[in-house]
């Protein structure tokens, strides 16, 4: 495995409809307004985001969104991602008989930023931990919207 290379994995329960999970989702432009690690999205092309995300750790990350696959009948997303970082997310949204559904995220990237990719073997840890503190802020932002 390349040494810059990370994935990412994370299951979100929330008690919102898959269908409105799925177009929340969908709509990237939106995300700043409901997941703070989003802090611009900006759109550049007629499918393509200009993305800066940040989370715990003092670094920004910005990189082209393109979206792949849109498929509301499956509920399944994925993008292209280049820049800071270049690979690939994909979400997939079931329903949850327990509650309104599931989403399952993974990401694969590489990380091309030149600051971060210096520290890859020492950092993984922490990356680890700033993605899931950036995850757990998305999945408490999407949920809080079932209280609006």
């Amino acid at each position: 495995m390349n040494r810059h290379a990370i994935r990412f994995t994370d299951t979100w329960r929330t008690p919102l409809a898959p269908d409105t999970v799925y177009a929340k989702l969908a709509d990237i432009a939106a995300y700043p307004q409901w997941w703070p690690s989003f802090r611009s999205v900006r759109l550049t092309g007629e499918r393509e985001y200009e993305v800066t995300i940040r989370s715990l750790l003092p670094y920004e990350l910005t990189f082209r969104m393109t979206p792949v696959v849109e498929d509301p009948a499956a509920r399944v997303l994925e993008a292209a991602l280049d820049g800071d970082i270049a690979g690939s997310v994909r979400w997939a949204v079931i329903p949850d008989e327990r509650s309104g559904c599931v989403a399952h995220f993974a990401q694969h990237v590489t990380v091309r930023k030149a600051a971060l990719r210096r520290w890859m073997p020492l950092a993984r840890p922490f990356f680890h931990l700033n993605h899931a503190v950036a995850m757990r802020a998305g999945r408490c932002g999407l949920t809080g919207l079932a209280h609006e």
